[in-house]
């Protein structure tokens, strides 16, 4: 399988930097997957699971918050708000994550702020579900 420059960075640090198969990103109008020669398009991503696959059958997933998703001639490069690796995540953490997005929600009254701090508390309890928390 051919294989693209992929690269992973939220505002603490760089995650992931290499040559993958594929990647699924959790995009705002659906989950996507970028194979290399993928056709130029920049997405926002939503809540959920990226995973990174660098070897048949070898997944990586990673939790996002947000972020945008640039394709193009040179690969893939991710910007994620927030990014925590799947054996970075506690109970803990995947709870104080829903309270925030609880508390985004209680702070706004724009209908689509409220509709996307409500899609994060269920992918965020998706996430705690898929982890058995």
């Amino acid at each position: 399988m051919a294989t693209f420059n992929f690269e992973l960075v939220s505002p603490e640090r760089v995650l992931f930097s290499g040559e993958v198969d594929a990647v699924v990103l959790p995009a705002t109008e659906g989950d996507m997957t970028v194979l290399a020669g993928h056709s130029p398009v920049m997405t926002t991503l939503k809540t959920g699971f990226l995973v990174v696959t660098s070897t048949p059958g070898n997944g990586r997933r990673v939790l996002v918050r947000g972020g945008f998703a640039d394709v193009n001639q040179n690969g893939l490069t991710v910007l994620a708000e927030r990014a925590l690796p799947e054996e970075e995540l506690t109970q803990d953490i995947l709870d104080q994550e829903i309270l925030t997005a609880e508390m985004h929600y209680d702070a706004t009254n724009e209908p689509a702020a409220k509709h996307a701090a409500e899609s994060a508390i269920a992918q965020l309890r998706e996430a705690k579900a898929a982890l058995n928390f």
